[in-house]
């Protein structure tokens, strides 16, 4: 996998986000963020005069095809910077794959924690980057008691876990745990809805991913439950779902998330012109979205300091490489390879779209164990709710 010696040619990386399957409603926008930065670089004359050349299959948010993809892409693509992924399942294919070929992955998603490679980027929220904050709103906002509801997967139970850690740190009470399969049936949220009915909790906390973040939502709306009592708070549930259900069952739920396409500054504003000018005024665009597009405008940036695609390269011109961002200015930490990011939380109005109503207006460094965390480091006594 030798560096084009002659500097002619194309930059090759590699794209896998899935077009089809029960995650691509999200990992489509995801996708459609990283071609809109790829153009963006292009258009300006590429990296040193060459241009980003991306070569993309669809895994169908299938693992196994995540990594029979990843192997294809390094050992007849002969690429060497890999931008994808959503679920941890798919992340995890991935990265043995990428370790052993010595490449660099590229992951723009939020996740649970607990995890390094020196072989990936995380530019997705770490726990202690969504959790922390949308747990001590939670509390503050609505009461101690909690139902956690998810998908059957790594990301949901090890998400679960964490946020049950900051429960009870603020002397709450998680009253049950529900998962879904992955590929659910609206019988399998029948027994969700009962089990709220039956322990009439503060707040719903829920991970489900994919297609069935819709039909719980529409179901909530269907059983009466009120949002300004008792509101689905989710990390998962970006503007891409919310185009799937329908402002009616989005209105007057909460999500935690660095970013929201609602936001107003200037930065925000053109990549939401740009994106939406690129792929239509309804396209959704969320924060996975804006993890991908800044990613690969670091990578890329990367490259052009140090002249090449080797990983290693790259890597060492990444640590404590900065970027203005949609959201605001990040940072790769070179303790970690995760990414300070600007948490914020925000409300759906009747029209689908997410308000903030708690932003601290600070850059919070990724932790991604946690080893450091406390409710006590939050304050929302400036809380305005913005009721539906």
């Amino acid at each position: 996998m030798a560096v084009l010696d002659d500097n002619t040619g194309s930059w090759r990386v590699g794209v896998l986000f899935s077009q089809s399957g029960v995650t691509s409603t999200i990992e489509r926008t995801q996708l459609n963020a990283t071609l809109l930065a790829i153009e963006e670089i292009n258009a300006n004359g590429g990296v040193l005069g060459r241009p980003i050349e991306p070569v993309m299959y669809d895994p169908a948010s299938d693992h196994k095809k995540f990594r029979s993809f990843a192997e294809r892409l390094f050992q007849v693509d002969r690429i060497r910077l890999l931008f994808g992924c959503y679920m941890s399942s798919t992340r995890k294919a991935v990265l043995p794959v990428v370790e052993t070929h010595r490449g660099l992955l590229f992951y723009p998603t939020l996740y649970e924690g607990f995890e390094y490679s020196r072989h990936c980027i995380y530019t997705g929220a770490a726990p202690n980057q969504n959790s922390l904050q949308l747990a001590r709103f939670l509390l503050s906002a609505f009461g101690n008691r909690f139902l956690f509801v998810g998908s059957n997967y790594i990301y949901p139970y090890e998400s679960n876990r964490v946020m049950g850690d900051f429960v009870s740190q603020g002397k709450g009470k998680v009253l049950d745990e529900i998962y879904v399969p992955l590929y659910p049936q609206d019988k399998d949220f029948e027994k969700v809805i009962a089990r709220i009915k039956k322990t009439s909790p503060d707040v719903i906390f829920s991970t489900v991913v994919g297609s069935g973040t819709s039909t719980l939502y529409r179901a909530y709306r269907a059983a009466g439950f009120d949002p300004a009592r008792m509101p689905i708070a989710s990390l998962t549930t970006s503007e891409a779902e919310v185009a799937e259900m329908g402002p009616e069952a989005a209105e007057g739920h909460i999500t935690a998330a660095p970013f929201f396409e609602t936001l107003s500054s200037p930065a925000a504003r053109r990549f939401v012109g740009s994106f939406k000018d690129k792929y239509g005024a309804d396209a959704p665009v969320t924060a996975g979205a804006e993890a991908s597009y800044f990613q690969v405008h670091l990578a890329m940036r990367a490259v052009a300091k140090c002249g090449s695609d080797d990983p290693e390269q790259v890597l060492a011109n990444l640590r404590d490489a900065e970027w203005d961002a949609p959201q605001g200015r990040v940072r790769i930490d070179p303790e970690n390879n995760h990414t300070y990011l600007w948490p914020r939380i925000a409300r759906l109005d009747r029209n689908g779209r997410f308000q903030t109503v708690w932003n601290p207006g600070v850059r919070v460094k990724p932790d991604p164990y946690c080893v450091v965390q406390s409710l006590d480091d939050w304050s929302v006594d400036d809380l305005q709710l913005l009721r539906p």
